[in-house]
């Protein structure tokens, strides 16, 4: 990958000593910050893209059980190849309800390293 690769930093921040946005250099980082818009924009949210998104914040009013993360991984997969099928390779994603936790672990290469990398995240429900 280029090593001149720069693009907005997620969630989105100004750089106080520089007076500009702060800005995200580094090419995994970024494809982990552009996961995490995915998963947490709901349907809806964006204007120019009313189906962006994957509706894991709605998780939060759900009951915490197999069925919810059955739901959770097949929905989170999905959005995932549908947002970022051109980034990555999704390999796989565990969603698993533990008390009240919504565990998810998602395995998936960057295409343009063949780098496999992991993101594991804990929903609070």
């Amino acid at each position: 990958m280029n090593s001149n690769f720069t693009s907005i930093r997620y969630p989105f921040a100004i750089d106080a000593g520089l007076g500009r946005l702060a800005e995200e250099t580094d090419y995994p980082a970024h494809i982990e910050q552009l996961i995490k818009q995915v998963l947490f924009t709901a349907p809806g949210e964006r204007i120019n893209r009313p189906d962006f998104g994957c509706c894991i914040k709605r998780q939060v009013f759900a009951p915490n059980d197999p069925v919810t993360a059955s739901l959770a991984q097949v929905t989170i997969f999905q959005a995932l190849k549908r947002w970022l099928g051109n980034a990555i390779d999704i390999q796989d994603v565990k969603a698993v309800a533990r008390d009240e936790t919504l565990e998810i672990k998602i395995a998936y290469s960057l295409k343009a390293r063949q780098e496999r990398r992991y993101l594991n995240l804990d929903l609070a429900l």
